[in-house]
């Protein structure tokens, strides 16, 4: 009897936990995100610095430029889909004997949608290409091999776009570890091709402009590719499904008879032309207008700087903007992704809402999240305005120091928290938006663009601020949209019956985190370290911020022990869930 009841109690569990996400995974996948962003980024990083020695301030602006070409070809071929791919409904609730049928038709409906990305990438190539060589200044198209860099740019961007069919299809099945060996041996094969060009060109005394940089791109695309499809086959031949653009099999239907039963092929109108999954393709296509002002507004910084200064200010505010998203892209951007499929994967359902558990389940995670981010963000901006000119001062050296972007990194470190706290904002919205909810969040978004372009424009030809008026604008812009979508955050619990408390995000001892800052301030001044200047004795400043951070940094994880205790134990339990 007990092995009975125990029996009963597995088969209930697994039920059970089939309605719900891979909560270890998602946890699994953010782990090995972040792992292969700090590794990617350590070698990029070690990288950049020497090319800085065969660099230039203009040269460096020019290779943002493009590399902005890069990601908005990439960004208006794939980003829509791929969000509209994450909120596509899981067949792992088959229970059926069908299930492993419906399981490789669903993938192949989302393999064929990742293909649309490859026909917009050549349009959208062609087109931005086009644009970038009509409206660029003459001191950039002085640039030597400005074309032919932009020609390969675009070859670089449709080879990555070949692997998009694999990518999708390996994150819909949350394997996050062939993404992680993908990108590693992308990013080494691109910082080795870009460095082994630049120092061939130096060596022999030659003008090559931005070439390196566009070899390089050129690999790290054709790294992507071989990775992904070298996954993303051995996952097709398993589950039997195919990479390549193929025809969704008709639904199986059951027909009883006195006998037994039989399967007839029946036309399923969920289909466009039998290959493209029709939910999926109409989310799709109400996410356009959003990401073409979502890009707007992520890459507006670089856009206004181009239009705005000349490439010398260009390269000293990409060099600050670069060392000032580290943090970003190490640690926020995966978590992000990884939160993206985790609430889309717990909400999303063929309901017309989501089960009570899952919207309180989804609170608790949101809100625990948005406080470790709250947390980081004050030792963020407390410490950094002070830390990061000396760190410039010593990684780049005096010559980039002295051109300002130590002074425009100390302003990017209040732009850091708002970063972040969008972030995982947008994705929480994303997993749940209806196309309706979708539309009005695109309205109020190229609200914001309009806002951030003001906000731009007085910053940079009005108070002459330069690069670091940009961040000032970027705030604005963030500010704005965290507001909005903190609204429909609060809105979408409410509904749901599950209100959501932002005082639960807050620090527990505010006061006494407002008096630790005071004092952390306080004692910079006297030593008579100051917010982003240059130092003649960089090193001994350093210590001294990094032996007054110490004390600051433990006070705060002091008062948020039972937070930081329940979070740990938390990611860790859902850590063993997975293996």
């Amino acid at each position: 009897m007990i092995d009975q009841a125990k029996a009963s109690q597995d088969g209930n569990d697994k039920k059970k936990n089939s309605k719900t996400p891979k909560q270890g995974s998602a946890v699994h996948g953010a782990s090995l995100l972040i792992i292969l962003q700090i590794a990617s980024r350590a070698i990029t990083f070690v990288a950049n610095q020497l090319l800085l020695r065969f660099l230039t301030a203009q040269l460096l602006g020019v290779s943002t430029q493009l590399e902005v070409y890069y990601l908005s070809v990439l960004f208006f071929a794939r980003e829509s889909l791929r969000v509209a791919t994450q909120r596509q409904e899981s067949p792992s609730n088959s229970t059926d004997d069908q299930s492993s049928t419906e399981n490789a038709r669903d993938s192949q409906s989302v393999v064929n949608i990742a293909h649309i990305s490859l026909l917009l990438g050549l349009g959208a190539s062609a087109g931005l290409g086009w644009a970038y060589l009509s409206y660029v200044d003459a001191a950039t198209a002085a640039t030597p091999y400005l074309d032919v860099s932009l020609r390969i740019y675009a070859v670089a961007a449709i080879i990555e776009l070949l692997s998009e069919p694999a990518f999708v299809i390996l994150q819909y099945r949350l394997r996050f570890g062939p993404r992680a060996a993908a990108e590693s041996i992308a990013t080494f094969l691109r910082c080795l091709v870009t460095f082994g060009a630049a120092n061939w060109a130096w060596k022999k005394g030659l003008e090559i402009g931005v070439l390196p940089f566009a070899l390089g791109q050129f690999a790290y695309g054709a790294g992507l590719l071989a990775v992904y499809a070298w996954y993303g086959a051995r996952l097709a031949s398993a589950e039997g499904f195919s990479l390549l653009l193929r025809k969704s099999n008709p639904s199986q239907k059951g027909k009883g008879t006195d006998t037994k039963t039989k399967m007839v092929k029946a036309p399923d109108k969920d289909y466009v032309l039998g290959y493209f999954y029709r939910p999926t393709l109409q989310l799709a296509y109400s996410l356009t207008a959003q990401s073409f002002v979502k890009h707007l507004l992520t890459q507006g910084d670089t856009f206004l700087v181009s239009i705005l200064s000349d490439p010398r200010s260009q390269g000293v505010y990409a060099l600050a903007n670069n060392y000032g998203s580290l943090l970003a892209r190490l640690v926020f951007q995966p978590i992000e992704e990884s939160s993206r499929n985790y609430f889309s994967k717990l909400l999303s359902s063929a309901k017309s809402s989501p089960e009570k558990q899952a919207v309180t389940k989804a609170r608790s995670d949101l809100q625990a999240l948005l406080k470790f981010y709250v947390l980081l963000s004050i030792v963020v901006v407390t410490v950094g305005p002070y830390a990061a000119p000396l760190l410039v001062q010593i990684i780049a050296g005096t010559k980039w120091s002295a051109s300002g972007a130590g002074n425009v990194l100390a302003r990017y470190c209040l732009y850091i928290p708002l970063l972040a706290i969008n972030g995982v904002a947008e994705a929480f919205v994303s997993s749940v938006a209806i196309e309706s909810e979708v539309h009005r969040q695109s309205l109020w978004m190229g609200a914001f663009s309009l806002a951030f372009g003001i906000a731009g424009f007085v910053s940079l030809r009005v108070l002459d601020l330069g690069a670091a008026g940009l961040v000032y604008a970027n705030s604005i812009n963030m500010l704005c949209r965290i507001v909005w979508s903190g609204g429909f955050i609060s809105r979408y619990f409410r509904v749901n019956g599950a209100d959501f408390s932002w005082s639960s995000v807050l620090p527990s001892n505010l006061a006494l985190l407002t008096v630790a800052t005071a004092a952390f301030w306080a004692s910079l001044m006297r030593a008579g370290i100051s917010v982003g200047s240059t130092s003649p004795h960089v090193f001994k400043d350093l210590i001294s911020v990094a032996t007054r951070a110490v004390p600051f940094v433990i006070i705060i994880a002091y008062t948020e022990r039972k937070y930081l205790l329940d979070y740990y134990r938390s990611i860790r339990g859902r850590g063993r869930a997975s293996r």
